[in-house]
């Protein structure tokens, strides 16, 4: 019985240009935007003149790593590809390792981010203490399983949550951007005179404006994430570079226009002092719209919180493809959804809920992530040697390489130099203890009998099977 292409249980390439655009907008602009904009001006010596540069520089840097992972997205465009790229740079033991990683880390985020949501949307029914902790746990476990609902019904159904949550961030940031800017132009003598004499203040020293530009850093990361979607993108050598193009000069700008608000309105204690930067600010330019900014940053998180499950599932499932994990993880159901991995994901998280002091773990395995940013850095490198005349659609420019590994070295070296503690070497034991899963399981491939029964009954239970060969995959085999 033939079945005709769209009827095909794969991962299909359906999603275009603005699809990508708007993925990698909601990746990048989380909830610190809102929240935190002071850690950057707080390393600056409250500086304004120095904050606004050190922002203009962490977008210049952002740019520089997103465009090595553009690189590996186009050469390889597959689901997952970046961990295509490492198993194919430095074999599949290595390769088992990230893996090893993101089956933690992932759901670890996700654990903190459905928690953080939890606490803005409870605190308000708690205005003058805080909120306690059984309901806040009760909303993160119900918000995470709603997350984990959607994610298995297919990417096609998150595209609408998509668009309305880029519209929603963007909205407000503009609103709070372009209130700014109208300021500046009517010009009251202390706003105007807080921007003219911008470099007034102390001059960080050089470990400061290090520090300084760590944190904004942060506030871009995520622009690595089209190559978790490479494998379902059309065109994927044309689209990925346009929608980097896009979206970092945009998101760039809001950023940089959003921070000249805040300056505009508040002085630099003011914002040092606050715990939510926009909250303050609305307060005292638009009261009317205080009650929207929570809501704006929940909503932000919650879009945060979707793509975090979507890219871990995708790269749970490739590695399942690829002999890493059983086989029940690269299943599809007939939404197209890994639905095993999103299942995965999800149970993972829940328990990191319940055991809160999990997440506190899961803040040094962002420095295992530095290391594995590093390494991929390195394998570009690598490749370029060793294979020259790979087909590369887009190429990097070399230089920008030894940046992003750069900037990788020092987010694991600053680390360790700053505040040593036990923590880190407890990181590496972890790290390295998914050997003893990989040795027998994988390299001698010791088969256990009770996980085939169990992949039939799931099969059966979810009405989930392994996906039809793509043309893409055929056309390997056939070279």
């Amino acid at each position: 019985m033939t079945m005709d292409t769209e009827k095909k249980i794969q991962l299909k390439r359906q999603l275009g240009y603005f699809w990508g655009t708007n993925f990698l907008i909601i990746n990048i602009i989380g909830a610190g935007i809102f929240v935190s904009p002071k850690g950057v001006l707080e390393y600056s010596c409250m500086n304004v003149g120095v904050s606004l540069c050190i922002w203009a520089v962490c977008a210049v840097l952002s740019m520089t790593s997103t465009l090595c992972y553009a690189e590996i997205g186009v050469a390889f465009p597959y689901t997952g590809a970046h961990y295509y790229f490492i198993k194919r740079c430095f074999g599949p033991s290595t390769a088992f390792l990230r893996l090893w990683t993101t089956l933690f880390l992932g759901p670890g985020v996700a654990a903190g981010q459905a928690l953080l949501l939890a606490e803005y949307g409870i605190q308000p029914f708690y205005p003058s203490c805080s909120a306690p902790n059984l309901p806040k746990k009760c909303l993160a476990l119900a918000v995470l399983w709603i997350v984990g609902i959607l994610n298995s019904r297919g990417v096609k159904e998150l595209s609408w949550l998509q668009t309305v949550s880029t519209v929603l961030k963007m909205g407000i940031l503009g609103i709070i951007s372009l209130s700014g800017v109208f300021m500046l132009v009517r010009g009251k003598k202390e706003t105007a005179g807080r921007l003219q004499n911008a470099f007034d203040a102390e001059f960080p020293e050089i470990s400061q404006i290090i520090e300084a530009v760590f944190q904004g850093y942060f506030a871009f990361s995520g622009g690595e994430s089209l190559s978790f979607v490479a494998g379902e993108l059309k065109k994927p050598n044309k689209t990925i570079p346009k929608c980097i193009f896009t979206a970092l000069p945009l998101v760039t700008v809001v950023y940089l226009l959003a921070n000249i608000s805040y300056l505009a309105v508040l002085t630099p204690r003011e914002i040092l002092a606050s715990d939510a930067v926009a909250l303050t600010w609305t307060d005292r330019v638009i009261p009317q719209l205080t009650w929207t900014v929570p809501f704006a940053i929940s909503a932000s998180l919650f879009s945060n919180l979707v793509v975090n499950v979507l890219e871990t599932a995708r790269m749970v499932y490739t590695a399942g493809e690829h002999g890493q994990l059983p086989l029940m993880f690269s299943t599809l159901n007939v939404h197209s959804s890994p639905f095993i991995a999103v299942l995965l994901n999800v149970s993972i998280g829940s328990t990191a809920i319940v055991l809160t002091n999990l997440i506190e773990l899961i803040n040094y395995l962002y420095f295992v992530a530095s290391i594995w940013n590093m390494l991929t850095m390195m394998g570009i490198l690598k490749l370029r040697y060793q294979e020259p005349n790979l087909h590369r659609p887009y190429k990097v420019f070399l230089p920008f390489v030894f940046i992003a590994m750069a900037i990788s070295l020092c987010l694991v070296l600053i680390p360790l130099v700053k505040s040593p503690k036990m923590h880190y070497i407890y990181v590496l034991l972890f790290l390295l203890s998914g050997l003893l899963f990989y040795v027998p399981l994988i390299h001698f491939k010791v088969k256990l009998v009770w996980f085939e029964k169990l992949t039939c009954y799931l099969q059966l239970l979810f009405n989930i099977c392994i996906p039809d060969v793509s043309d893409e995959q055929m056309s390997e085999v056939g070279n």
